[in-house]
């Protein structure tokens, strides 16, 4: 079976995922650990686990704030 050409070929590199720590997140709203915390645990604010650390993607917390921005406005 022959190799396709090599300037057929194409590599396709997911966008960079900014991820933001816990410290990052309570500077950002202004907020402490334990508002952040239970941000996390009720779900209104998405993270990941790596390992035994906590990121939050700077998308989740950007629809977090336009989500209330939204229920404020109603």
């Amino acid at each position: 079976m022959a190799s396709p050409p090599l300037g057929t070929l194409r590599t396709e590199v997911a966008p960079a995922l900014d991820l933001l720590t816990v410290p990052q997140v309570m500077a950002s709203l202004q907020l402490g650990r334990s508002a952040v915390y239970d941000l996390l645990r009720s779900g209104q604010l998405a993270s990941i686990t790596l390992g035994r650390a906590r990121r939050i993607p700077t998308h989740a917390l950007a629809d977090f704030i336009r989500i209330r921005l939204e229920q404020e406005a109603a």
